[in-house]
């Protein structure tokens, strides 16, 4: 500490004298100018950390004791023995058990009679099907409107196979069916009881038919269907059908072309001639023959799905060495304007509608076996609607249309022929024509369905027309307002119901009395206008079990002896109490 007292003492003493010397000189001091070159930078030297864990150099640190452990085991006898667990299931709703077969018959007034036979087997696994099916459907009661029996009586037997691959599925069935119905379209008192005692009222219709198909993916061959059919009757009229559609299908970049081909063959005869002649004096043959054929292209855009194409066809009437070409439009689209709530769609669309004998009868099976065929050219039928729903159990459909038809098929009466003495007595005026007339139809329908909950559905349509006919005659048959109203109701487990109400307006026919030398537009007729008709049907059933249930059904509960055709009353109210039971067979 002197050493460094020596050393700080001469250092002041020389500082002050430069300080007292520097204040003598301040008179030529002057001016100097100081330029810095290089501009402060402070430099940060390394810091020193201190270590966590400083070493220890004293010597009084303890040492720690070394200490060694052993346990000592002794076995201890126990009886314990824990319970296993168990996982909680959640209970749940035992699935329907399903049954291959099913049965049911049923009996009523008038002498009613239902059955209904149904039975499926699968084989290898499921992918091969065979069903087997049996209705019949009979009436043996009598109308107190008219003399002639009423009965009828509806018997079909339907046999199917279908086989199903990873890549296709295929299959074939066979039916054959067998109507009987009589022409007892007259009225009490109008002729004798010695002649109506002599007629012959009752026809028998008869089908046979085969149909296949088939179905692929991932070919351009999409699908294929085949129809055969023989259909004939007690008047010795005969009709046969075939029709081929094959399908396929091109993708093209993110679009589909669609080519449908159609192939539709009908040809039959009549032993016997039109009644609007006085002489039964010819036969009635006819052969239609179509080939056809739809390309489209369907465009899918976000919401908007449209279908441009056409129908190409070629019709030929070999019977009369006839033959045109038709095209047709077939354009469809649809537009999701929000989601599922309102969907708006339209089209415009045309077909040669190929008649009938097989048809016609399924329509009204009261014609006489005197029929003229021809292809209905079905020129157009615009529409545009809306659907959706309105809420989530609340569906609804509204459409407008406009259709112009060529040779549309007309239903009228044949006219009261007494000079004909054919073997069946369909000449009394007491069975149906067919009339070919130029037809424009503007109609509107609305539908709404309704789910109240899960177990109860409703729903209510109505359609409403206005006809336009080339000949200004009355639409035939053709009733210008139509609707139906239908409910479903589980009950509960064993009970449950439905009902079936609907609604024909008005509708128009002709009355004519055949002349000798005339033309038909020369008979002596009058139009007469058959009224408008509600009919209400319901059923209720009860289930004992899976398998066994009875049930109760109720047609025409008003009471309405209405007119379905001109001169033809519908049985009063009906009931019929049945049984039905599924089983395994």
């Amino acid at each position: 500490m002197q050493t460094r007292t020596t050393y700080i003492f001469p250092l002041l003493f020389l500082s002050l004298f430069g300080a007292m010397y520097g204040q003598d000189k301040t008179d030529d001091i002057g001016t100097e100018t100081v330029t810095v070159v290089k501009p402060y930078s402070p430099t940060v030297s390394d810091a020193f950390k201190i270590k966590s864990t400083p070493s220890l150099n004293d010597s009084i640190v303890l040492q720690k004791k070394k200490i060694d452990y052993s346990i000592f085991s002794v076995p201890v006898a126990s009886t314990f023995t824990p319970a296993k667990g168990k996982a909680s299931a959640v209970k749940k709703t035992p699935p329907p058990t399903l049954y291959n077969s099913y049965a049911s018959v049923g009996l009523g007034n008038y002498n009613n009679a239902l059955v209904d036979f149904y039975t499926s087997r699968e084989f290898n696994r499921g992918e091969d099907l065979l069903d087997f099916g049996l209705t019949h459907n009979s009436s043996r009661g009598d109308l107190d409107s008219t003399p002639l029996d009423t009965d009828f009586y509806n018997t079909k037997l339907d046999v199917s196979y279908a086989k199903k691959d990873r890549y296709m599925d295929w299959g074939a069935a066979v039916g054959l069916q067998h109507q009987l119905y009589n022409w007892y379209g007259i009225q009490n008192g109008v002729y004798s009881e010695d002649l109506v005692a002599s007629m012959d009222e009752t026809q028998n219709y008869f089908n046979a038919e085969a149909k296949a198909h088939l179905n692929m993916e991932d070919s351009f061959f999409k699908q294929g269907n085949i129809l055969l059919r023989r259909f004939w009757d007690a008047t010795e009229s005969g009709e046969n059908r075939v029709v081929v559609n094959p399908t396929i299908e091109l993708p093209i970049t993110e679009e589909l072309i669609t080519i449908s081909a159609k192939f539709d063959y009908v040809g039959g005869n009549f032993k016997n001639a039109s009644l609007n002649s006085t002489t039964n004096d010819g036969e009635i043959n006819y052969s239609q023959f179509q080939a056809g054929v739809t390309p489209s292209l369907l465009i899918l855009r976000d919401d908007l799905t449209v279908n441009l194409g056409a129908n190409i066809v070629y019709g030929l009437d070999a019977e009369n060495s006839d033959s045109n070409f038709y095209i047709y439009p077939a354009v469809t689209a649809s537009y999701r304007v929000m989601e599922d709530n309102v969907i708006a769609y339209g089209g415009i669309e045309g077909q040669l509608k190929q008649n009938s004998y097989h048809d016609f009868v399924d329509e009204n099976p009261y014609v006489s076996p005197t029929l003229d065929i021809q292809p209905t050219d079905q020129q157009y039928e615009g529409y545009v609607g809306l659907k959706g729903q309105l809420t989530s159990n609340i569906g609804y459909n509204l459409k407008g249309s406009y259709m112009a038809e060529n040779r549309k098929p007309l239903f009228y009466l044949n006219p009261e022929n007494t000079f004909r003495d054919d073997e069946k007595s369909y000449y009394y005026g007491n069975s149906f024509q067919v009339f070919y007339d130029d037809v424009k139809t503007l109609g509107v329908f609305g539908e709404i369905n309704v789910d109240v909950n899960r177990n109860f559905t409703l729903g209510v349509n109505a359609e409403f027309y206005d006809y336009d006919t080339e000949t200004d005659n009355p639409a035939w048959n053709l009733p210008s307002i139509k609707g139906s109203l239908f409910l479903d109701y589980q009950i509960d487990k064993q009970w449950y119901m439905g009902a079936n109400l609907f609604y024909i307006g008005e509708r128009d026919d002709l009355m004519a009395v055949a002349e000798q030398n005339a033309l038909p537009n020369e008979f002596p007729a009058m139009i007469v206008t058959l009224d408008g008709f509600f009919d209400a049907n319901a059923h209720v059933g009860y289930r004992f079990n899976d398998q066994l249930s009875i049930f109760v059904k109720a047609s025409n509960i008003a009471n309405n002896n209405y007119q379905r055709w001109a001169n033809f009353r519908v049985q009063g109210f009906q009931a019929l109490a049945g049984v039905s039971y599924k089983f395994d067979f």
